[in-house]
C-alpha cells in the first residue's frame, strides 16, 4: 500500500472523523449481489429531515469530504423522489463525485453511485477491468438494488431516472443510454488519435474484445450527463443520432495533454440530436476540475508522492475549483428542471 493510497482512503469511511451540527442530506452504503462474480459497494445520498449529528464522508489529506447524516432515519417532504446514478472514472470512486453528489441530494435527488469493480483507484484488477462492458451493467443493477432497498424503494420515482458520469464514467452513461460501440470503429481511429488517452488503454480495459459491440442500454434512464467523457470516439455516428431522450454534454476547455474536449466531448455532440441534446465547454475547467476541492497543501502532499500527480488539484484561468463547481452545479440543475427531472 502506496503513502498515497493511504492518504486518500484511509479515512474516507471513518465517520467519527470530522463532526458537523447539521445536515439536510442523508448517506448510506449498500452492498449489492454479494454472491455474483461482482458484487458492487453502492454509495447512496438522499434529502433527509433527520436531527442527527451529521460527519464528513470522503475528507482524507488531499481532498474535503461532504457532511452528510449517515443512515439518517428519514426522507424528506415523504414524496417520490427523482433517481440520479453516478458513475466515476478510471481510477476513481464514488468519492469522486461526492460533492456533486450532495449538492443533488441538497436538493430533492436520490443519488447512488457505485464503485465499479477493476477501474477504481483501489481495484484495477485486470479480470474485471478488462470486462468494460459490465460498466453500464453496474448502473442497471445500481437501479435493481434500490427497487428493493426497504428504506428507499418507496421514496423513488422510477419514471425519472438519469445518470452522470465522469470520464470514463461519460462513457458509461452514453453506453448506458444507447450509444453503440464498435471496436473496429476504435482501433482505426486511434491510429488517427493515437495521442488520446483512451487510445492508450486498450490492453488495461480489453478495448479490443468484441463483447463491447453490444447493446448496453437501460430503458429505465430518462436523461444522461456526461462531464469530459473519454473513449467515446468508438460510439457509432448512427447509434448516437439514435437516442431519443435529453443529454447534456460538459466539457473542460483545457486540454492536460490527451483529453482534447473537440475530439471527445465534441464528438458526442457532434452526433446527438441537437433538439435533445446541450453542449457545454467550460473554459478554465481541466478534466480534473470535476473532481473533489483539493486542500491548501494537496499539491505539495501530492508531488512528494509522485512527480507530476499534482495535476488533478490544478485548474485554468483565476477561478477556484469551488466555483468552476458552482458553475457545473447549475447548469446540472437547469438541465434536470428542463427535462422534468425535479
Amino acid at each position: 500500500m502506496t503513502k498515497l493510497y493511504f492518504l486518500l482512503y484511509s479515512l474516507i469511511l471513518s465517520f467519527p472523523f470530522f463532526n458537523y451540527a447539521y445536515s439536510n442530506v442523508g448517506f448510506k452504503e449498500i452492498y449489492y449481489s454479494k454472491e455474483d462474480s461482482r458484487p458492487l459497494n453502492i454509495a447512496i445520498w438522499y434529502p433527509t429531515d433527520a436531527q442527527q449529528r451529521a460527519v464528513a464522508i470522503g475528507d482524507n489529506a488531499v481532498f474535503y469530504g461532504s457532511k452528510v447524516i449517515p443512515n439518517a432515519a428519514s426522507i424528506s417532504n415523504y414524496r417520490k423522489h427523482p433517481l440520479i446514478v453516478i458513475s466515476h472514472g478510471y481510477g476513481g470512486n464514488w468519492q469522486s463525485l461526492n460533492w456533486l453528489a450532495y449538492e443533488l441530494a441538497d436538493r430533492g435527488y436520490i443519488v447512488a453511485a457505485p464503485n465499479h469493480p477493476g477501474t477504481t483507484y483501489f481495484n484495477k484488477d485486470i479480470t474485471q477491468s478488462t470486462k468494460l462492458w459490465l460498466r453500464p451493467q453496474d448502473l442497471s443493477k445500481t437501479i435493481d438494488a434500490l427497487q428493493i432497498d426497504e428504506f428507499l424503494a418507496n421514496y423513488i420515482d422510477m419514471n425519472k431516472i438519469s445518470s452522470i458520469g465522469h470520464s470514463l464514467g461519460g462513457w458509461t452513461v452514453a453506453a448506458l443510454a444507447g450509444a453503440r460501440f464498435d471496436t473496429d470503429l476504435f482501433k482505426q481511429d486511434c491510429t488517427i488519435h493515437s495521442h488520446l488517452k483512451a487510445c492508450q488503454l486498450v490492453n488495461e480495459l480489453g478495448l479490443d474484445n468484441p463483447q463491447l459491440n453490444k447493446n448496453m442500454s437501460d430503458q429505465r434512464i430518462k436523461s444522461f450527463i456526461s462531464l469530459d467523457a473519454g473513449l467515446v470516439r468508438g460510439f457509432t455516428a448512427d447509434s448516437l443520432k439514435n437516442i431519443a431522450f435529453p443529454s447534456l454534454i460538459i466539457g473542460a476547455g483545457i486540454d492536460v495533454g490527451d483529453m482534447n474536449v473537440e475530439l471527445e466531448s465534441g464528438y458526442l455532440q457532434q452526433f446527438l440530436s441537437k433538439s435533445l441534446s446541450t453542449y457545454i465547454v467550460i473554459p478554465d475547467a481541466t478534466h480534473f476540475s470535476f473532481m473533489q476541492i483539493c486542500k491548501s497543501d494537496a499539491i505539495d502532499i501530492l508531488e512528494q508522492e509522485a512527480k507530476g500527480e499534482a495535476i488533478i488539484c490544478k485548474d485554468g484561468g483565476n477561478r477556484t475549483r469551488t466555483e468552476i463547481h458552482r458553475e457545473i452545479t447549475d447548469q446540472i440543475i437547469d438541465f434536470l428542471a428542463k427535462v422534468n427531472l425535479n
